[in-house]
Protein backbone atom coordinates (compact mmCIF):
# COMPACT_ATOMS: atom_id res chain seq x y z
CA UNK A 1 0.00 0.00 0.00
CA UNK A 2 1.12 3.31 -0.90
CA UNK A 3 -0.22 6.87 -0.09
CA UNK A 4 -0.26 10.11 -1.43
CA UNK A 5 3.24 10.76 -0.33
CA UNK A 6 4.47 8.10 -2.05
CA UNK A 7 5.06 6.21 1.23
CA UNK A 8 4.94 2.45 1.98
CA UNK A 9 1.90 2.22 4.16
CA UNK A 10 2.23 -1.37 6.46
CA UNK A 11 -1.64 -2.34 6.94
CA UNK A 12 -3.07 -5.53 7.19
CA UNK A 13 -4.31 -7.50 4.29
CA UNK A 14 -7.85 -7.38 5.32
CA UNK A 15 -8.67 -3.23 7.12
CA UNK A 16 -11.05 -4.19 10.05
CA UNK A 17 -10.35 -0.85 12.12
CA UNK A 18 -9.67 3.17 11.27
CA UNK A 19 -9.21 5.95 12.95
CA UNK A 20 -9.65 9.26 10.73
CA UNK A 21 -8.01 12.44 11.89
CA UNK A 22 -9.67 14.57 8.97
CA UNK A 23 -13.26 15.58 9.29
CA UNK A 24 -13.90 15.09 5.19
CA UNK A 25 -12.05 11.75 5.02
CA UNK A 26 -14.28 10.99 8.61
CA UNK A 27 -17.53 11.36 6.55
CA UNK A 28 -16.27 9.79 2.91
CA UNK A 29 -15.28 6.19 5.02
CA UNK A 30 -18.50 6.86 6.97
CA UNK A 31 -20.71 7.16 4.54
CA UNK A 32 -19.22 4.87 2.48
CA UNK A 33 -18.75 1.59 5.03
CA UNK A 34 -20.47 2.80 8.62
CA UNK A 35 -19.13 0.60 11.16
CA UNK A 36 -15.28 0.56 9.83
CA UNK A 37 -14.47 3.77 11.82
CA UNK A 38 -12.95 3.17 15.18
CA UNK A 39 -12.53 6.71 15.85
CA UNK A 40 -12.28 10.21 14.89
CA UNK A 41 -11.71 13.45 15.39
CA UNK A 42 -13.75 15.93 17.96
CA UNK A 43 -14.23 17.91 14.54
CA UNK A 44 -15.61 15.16 12.60
CA UNK A 45 -19.21 16.30 12.68
CA UNK A 46 -20.84 14.33 9.72
CA UNK A 47 -22.45 12.22 9.63
CA UNK A 48 -24.61 13.89 12.23
CA UNK A 49 -25.25 10.69 13.62
CA UNK A 50 -21.62 9.56 14.06
CA UNK A 51 -21.25 7.66 16.81
CA UNK A 52 -17.44 6.53 16.96
CA UNK A 53 -14.68 7.47 19.96
CA UNK A 54 -13.18 10.85 20.01
CA UNK A 55 -9.95 11.48 19.69
CA UNK A 56 -9.51 15.03 20.25
CA UNK A 57 -8.22 17.49 17.23
CA UNK A 58 -6.56 17.31 14.61
CA UNK A 59 -3.36 19.30 15.36
CA UNK A 60 -3.86 17.91 18.92
CA UNK A 61 -4.48 14.31 18.56
CA UNK A 62 -4.78 11.82 21.76
CA UNK A 63 -1.79 9.94 19.84
CA UNK A 64 -1.86 7.31 23.44
CA UNK A 65 -5.40 6.70 22.96
CA UNK A 66 -5.16 5.92 18.99
CA UNK A 67 -2.01 3.59 19.67
CA UNK A 68 -4.09 2.13 22.32
CA UNK A 69 -7.08 1.21 19.90
CA UNK A 70 -5.04 -0.79 17.61
CA UNK A 71 -6.11 0.37 14.83
CA UNK A 72 -5.43 -1.62 11.31
CA UNK A 73 -5.06 2.26 9.70
CA UNK A 74 -5.14 5.82 10.34
CA UNK A 75 -6.12 8.31 7.82
CA UNK A 76 -4.21 11.69 7.67
CA UNK A 77 -3.65 14.45 5.66
CA UNK A 78 -0.52 16.39 4.67
CA UNK A 79 -2.14 19.68 5.77
CA UNK A 80 -4.34 19.29 8.33
CA UNK A 81 -2.36 17.14 10.48
CA UNK A 82 1.28 17.34 12.10
CA UNK A 83 4.36 15.66 11.23
CA UNK A 84 5.08 14.99 15.06
CA UNK A 85 1.93 13.15 15.97
CA UNK A 86 2.15 10.98 12.54
CA UNK A 87 5.80 10.38 13.43
CA UNK A 88 4.40 9.18 17.34
CA UNK A 89 2.30 6.78 15.87
CA UNK A 90 4.75 5.00 13.03
CA UNK A 91 7.07 4.69 16.02
CA UNK A 92 4.69 2.79 17.89
CA UNK A 93 3.56 0.53 15.15
CA UNK A 94 0.71 2.25 13.75
CA UNK A 95 0.20 2.27 9.83
CA UNK A 96 -0.83 5.80 9.13
CA UNK A 97 -1.99 6.84 5.41
CA UNK A 98 -1.05 10.20 4.44
CA UNK A 99 -3.40 12.02 1.74
CA UNK A 100 -2.47 15.23 -0.50
CA UNK A 101 -5.21 17.29 -1.49
CA UNK A 102 -4.66 20.78 -2.97
CA UNK A 103 -7.16 20.74 -6.13
CA UNK A 104 -10.44 19.23 -6.63
CA UNK A 105 -8.61 16.95 -9.16
CA UNK A 106 -6.64 15.39 -6.93
CA UNK A 107 -9.68 15.24 -4.03
CA UNK A 108 -11.29 12.70 -6.65
CA UNK A 109 -7.75 10.69 -7.13
CA UNK A 110 -6.89 10.42 -3.54
CA UNK A 111 -10.17 9.79 -2.20
CA UNK A 112 -10.17 6.61 -4.60
CA UNK A 113 -7.29 5.54 -3.55
CA UNK A 114 -7.67 6.16 0.38
CA UNK A 115 -11.09 4.21 0.09
CA UNK A 116 -9.58 1.28 -2.22
CA UNK A 117 -6.72 1.13 1.02
CA UNK A 118 -9.58 0.69 3.06
CA UNK A 119 -10.61 -2.38 1.47
CA UNK A 120 -13.63 -0.51 -0.31
CA UNK A 121 -15.02 -0.43 -3.87
CA UNK A 122 -15.23 2.95 -5.39
CA UNK A 123 -18.88 4.13 -3.86
CA UNK A 124 -21.69 6.49 -6.03
CA UNK A 125 -21.41 8.91 -3.90
CA UNK A 126 -17.77 9.81 -5.32
CA UNK A 127 -19.17 9.33 -9.10
CA UNK A 128 -21.68 11.45 -8.25
CA UNK A 129 -19.49 14.22 -6.56
CA UNK A 130 -17.39 13.78 -9.93
CA UNK A 131 -20.26 14.45 -12.30
CA UNK A 132 -20.90 17.54 -10.60
CA UNK A 133 -18.22 19.32 -11.12
CA UNK A 134 -17.14 17.37 -14.38
CA UNK A 135 -17.41 20.29 -17.00
CA UNK A 136 -14.77 22.38 -15.00
CA UNK A 137 -12.41 19.52 -13.99
CA UNK A 138 -10.22 19.51 -16.67
CA UNK A 139 -10.40 23.59 -17.38
CA UNK A 140 -11.30 26.15 -14.95
CA UNK A 141 -13.64 28.67 -16.54
CA UNK A 142 -12.45 32.67 -16.64
CA UNK A 143 -12.91 34.51 -13.36
CA UNK A 144 -15.61 36.94 -13.36
CA UNK A 145 -14.78 38.02 -10.30
CA UNK A 146 -11.59 39.05 -7.96
CA UNK A 147 -11.74 37.80 -4.05
CA UNK A 148 -10.45 37.66 -0.83
CA UNK A 149 -10.89 34.88 1.50
CA UNK A 150 -10.39 35.41 5.15
CA UNK A 151 -10.54 32.56 7.01
CA UNK A 152 -9.49 34.53 10.78
CA UNK A 153 -9.84 38.09 12.34
CA UNK A 154 -7.85 39.23 15.23
CA UNK A 155 -5.59 38.73 13.61
CA UNK A 156 -6.76 38.83 9.86
CA UNK A 157 -5.40 35.55 7.65
CA UNK A 158 -6.56 34.55 3.87
CA UNK A 159 -6.49 31.97 1.74
CA UNK A 160 -2.95 32.38 -0.01
CA UNK A 161 -1.31 29.49 -2.50
CA UNK A 162 -1.76 25.86 -3.11
CA UNK A 163 -5.36 25.73 -1.54
CA UNK A 164 -8.04 23.26 -1.97
CA UNK A 165 -10.46 26.21 -1.41
CA UNK A 166 -9.01 28.34 -3.99
CA UNK A 167 -9.00 25.58 -6.58
CA UNK A 168 -13.00 25.27 -5.59
CA UNK A 169 -13.44 28.83 -6.33
CA UNK A 170 -11.18 29.57 -9.35
CA UNK A 171 -13.53 26.22 -10.91
CA UNK A 172 -16.58 28.66 -10.29
CA UNK A 173 -14.93 32.12 -11.66
CA UNK A 174 -13.62 33.49 -8.68
CA UNK A 175 -9.80 34.13 -8.72
CA UNK A 176 -8.59 34.48 -5.08
CA UNK A 177 -6.16 37.54 -5.23
CA UNK A 178 -3.48 36.23 -2.62
CA UNK A 179 -3.37 32.88 -4.81
CA UNK A 180 0.05 33.88 -5.64
CA UNK A 181 0.66 34.59 -2.28
CA UNK A 182 3.71 32.94 -0.67
CA UNK A 183 2.31 31.22 2.13
CA UNK A 184 -0.92 29.03 2.16
CA UNK A 185 -2.84 31.22 4.70
CA UNK A 186 -0.96 34.72 5.04
CA UNK A 187 -2.05 37.51 7.52
CA UNK A 188 -2.60 40.40 6.18
CA UNK A 189 -3.23 43.82 8.00
CA UNK A 190 -7.06 45.03 7.79
CA UNK A 191 -6.20 48.07 5.48
CA UNK A 192 -4.61 45.92 2.92
CA UNK A 193 -7.05 43.42 2.50
CA UNK A 194 -9.85 46.67 1.72
CA UNK A 195 -7.04 48.34 -0.79
CA UNK A 196 -6.35 44.92 -2.75
CA UNK A 197 -8.56 45.82 -5.31
CA UNK A 198 -11.20 43.08 -4.92
CA UNK A 199 -14.57 42.71 -6.55
CA UNK A 200 -15.86 40.70 -3.46
CA UNK A 201 -15.31 39.40 -0.16
CA UNK A 202 -15.93 35.60 0.29
CA UNK A 203 -16.65 34.54 4.28
CA UNK A 204 -17.02 30.84 5.42
CA UNK A 205 -18.30 30.12 8.23
CA UNK A 206 -14.94 28.24 9.10
CA UNK A 207 -12.67 27.49 10.77
CA UNK A 208 -13.77 31.35 12.12
CA UNK A 209 -17.19 31.67 12.15
CA UNK A 210 -18.24 34.58 9.94
CA UNK A 211 -21.75 35.32 9.18
CA UNK A 212 -23.77 38.15 8.34
CA UNK A 213 -23.42 40.29 11.80
CA UNK A 214 -19.48 39.32 11.83
CA UNK A 215 -17.32 39.96 8.92
CA UNK A 216 -18.94 42.02 5.97
CA UNK A 217 -19.02 45.24 8.08
CA UNK A 218 -15.14 44.97 7.79
CA UNK A 219 -15.50 45.95 4.15
CA UNK A 220 -17.79 48.44 3.65
CA UNK A 221 -18.98 49.21 -0.02
CA UNK A 222 -17.89 45.44 -1.04
CA UNK A 223 -20.10 42.72 -1.75
CA UNK A 224 -19.54 39.61 0.27
CA UNK A 225 -20.35 36.18 -0.02
CA UNK A 226 -21.42 34.47 3.08
CA UNK A 227 -20.71 30.77 2.52
CA UNK A 228 -20.33 27.46 4.03
CA UNK A 229 -16.85 26.27 5.08
CA UNK A 230 -17.67 22.48 4.70
CA UNK A 231 -18.92 23.47 1.09
CA UNK A 232 -15.69 25.14 0.59
CA UNK A 233 -12.89 23.04 2.19
CA UNK A 234 -14.39 19.33 2.51
CA UNK A 235 -13.54 16.92 0.11
CA UNK A 236 -15.92 14.08 0.35
CA UNK A 237 -19.94 13.73 -0.05
CA UNK A 238 -20.77 17.06 0.26
CA UNK A 239 -18.86 17.80 -2.91
CA UNK A 240 -22.08 16.55 -4.54
CA UNK A 241 -24.11 19.22 -3.11
CA UNK A 242 -21.30 21.56 -2.55
CA UNK A 243 -21.32 23.30 -6.20
CA UNK A 244 -24.69 24.25 -6.47
CA UNK A 245 -24.63 26.34 -3.04
CA UNK A 246 -21.65 27.81 -3.73
CA UNK A 247 -22.50 29.09 -6.96
CA UNK A 248 -25.74 30.82 -5.49
CA UNK A 249 -23.67 31.97 -2.89
CA UNK A 250 -21.09 33.51 -4.95
CA UNK A 251 -23.47 34.53 -7.32
CA UNK A 252 -25.83 36.48 -5.13
CA UNK A 253 -23.79 39.72 -4.13
CA UNK A 254 -22.39 40.36 -7.68
CA UNK A 255 -26.06 40.44 -9.15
Amino acid sequence: MIDDLGLEVAAPPRVRRVVSLVPSLTEAVAVTAPGLLAAATDWCTHPPDLEVVRVRGTKSPDVPKIIELRPDLVLVNFEENREQDLAALRDAGVPVYVTVIRTLPEAFGSLTRMLAACGLDRPRWLDEAREAWADVLATPPSARARAIVPIWRRPWMVLGHGTFAGDVLARLGVANLYGDAAERYPKVPLDELRAAGADLVVLPDEPYAFHAGDGPESFPGLPAALVSGRDLTWYGPSLREARDRLDAALRAPLR
